[in-house]
């Protein structure tokens, strides 16, 4: 058995205000396991993406998020649970006012691939893209034509 208290895990940055990984520190070996606070404006994840792999469930315990999906957008608010199948694209915003407090599992915790699109002023549509974590920060760049679409702390 682990327990812990979130706010004494470290948290790590990213495109939500607090995002904090629960998975190694309750000693999880399954399932990933995240703790969010999203401001307004503030997402989930870099961009629209889908794991090869993983299952996620998203549980909204405060505030409303609005997850862009292939089918729509599909609002969930506090009290709801939103699930999306391997290779299922999504996008979760906190395009409300109040704070969003939420879980997000995964299963299994290997999620595969992920697939990440951004739009990309520079081709003028949406593409993939990669992640990478620099000194200042973490970049969104575009796989096609290697431009930066976004900068987070």
């Amino acid at each position: 058995m682990e327990k812990v208290r979130i706010e004494d895990v470290e948290g790590r940055p990213g495109p939500a205000a607090v995002s904090r990984p629960l998975t190694d520190a309750v000693g999880a070996t399954e399932m990933a396991l995240n703790y969010y606070e999203l401001a307004p404006g503030d997402s989930f994840a870099y961009g629209y993406h889908r794991h090869e792999r993983q299952e996620e469930l998203f549980v909204v315990q405060t505030g409303t998020v609005t997850f862009e999906t292939e089918a729509g957008d599909v609002l969930v608010e506090g009290g709801e649970v939103i699930r999306f199948a391997p290779g299922e694209f999504q996008r979760g915003v906190n395009e409300g006012e109040e704070r969003v407090v939420a879980f997000a599992l995964g299963a299994p915790r290997d999620r595969g691939d992920t697939e990440i699109r951004r739009q990309c002023d520079d081709c003028g549509e949406r593409t993939r893209h990669t992640i990478e974590r620099t000194d200042d920060g973490t970049l969104a760049r575009c796989l096609d034509c290697d431009g930066v679409t976004g900068r987070f702390e």
